[in-house]
């Protein structure tokens, strides 16, 4: 092995144990995230949906998340809905340039958003702008409001209904943790599902 496949390989154990005792750290939330869970499930049972967003690695969050809502996670069963607010470039740009960047997610959640929708605002940080803006003008609309964040939880941990903090301030660690809690709530959301839709059959 030479150095550059050893130095490769330090690294890449380095990662994976970190991200494991990370994930043993967000154990700890694992009431908080059933919570969460049987909220969004709720407002699935009432008729509503689910709306996210996010920047970069968020984005890409926010649209994973809403595909397997949308089409299904392990099991087949009707679609769930779901809109990821970060897919229209023509939408986003043309809010971005007319009114503000700030405003990309906001402007949006006006349009779509409806009382008991779900809110799910996704920012590392915590402290986004435009991600704080739209979690913002949801609580105003009557939408249910929850943040996915890093450690602290920054402006979203205070003005969200709910906010999960992923315990590190490492981004790529917080990101691979968005995604675990996002398959979870889905795992949840369609088991539930799926057995409200037997009990009424």
């Amino acid at each position: 092995m030479d150095w550059r496949q050893s130095t490769a390989e330090h690294l890449i154990r380095a990662g994976i144990e970190e991200s494991a005792e990370v994930k043993k750290r967000l154990l700890e939330r694992a009431p908080q995230l059933a919570e969460i869970a049987s909220v969004i499930a709720d407002a699935y049972r009432w008729g509503r949906k689910l709306i996210a967003f996010g920047n970069g690695g968020s984005a890409a969050d926010a649209q994973h998340i809403v595909a397997e809502l949308v089409g299904r996670f392990l099991v087949d069963r009707r679609a769930l809905p779901a809109l990821a607010l970060t897919c229209n470039s023509s939408t986003l740009t043309a809010i971005g340039n007319d009114y503000a960047y700030d405003e990309i997610f906001a402007r949006q959640i006006d349009a779509f958003g409806q009382p008991g929708d779900v809110a799910l605002g996704i920012s590392t940080s915590g402290n986004s702008s435009n991600v704080v803006n739209a979690i913002e003008r949801a609580h105003k609309n009557g939408l249910v409001t929850i943040g996915l964040t890093g450690a602290g939880g920054g402006t979203l941990a205070e003005i969200a209904d709910y906010c999960v903090c992923i315990p590190t301030q490492s981004t790529p660690r917080v990101q691979e943790c968005h995604i675990l809690v996002g398959h979870l709530w889905c795992e949840w959301i369609e088991a539930d599902m799926i057995k409200q839709d037997k009990a009424a059959a």
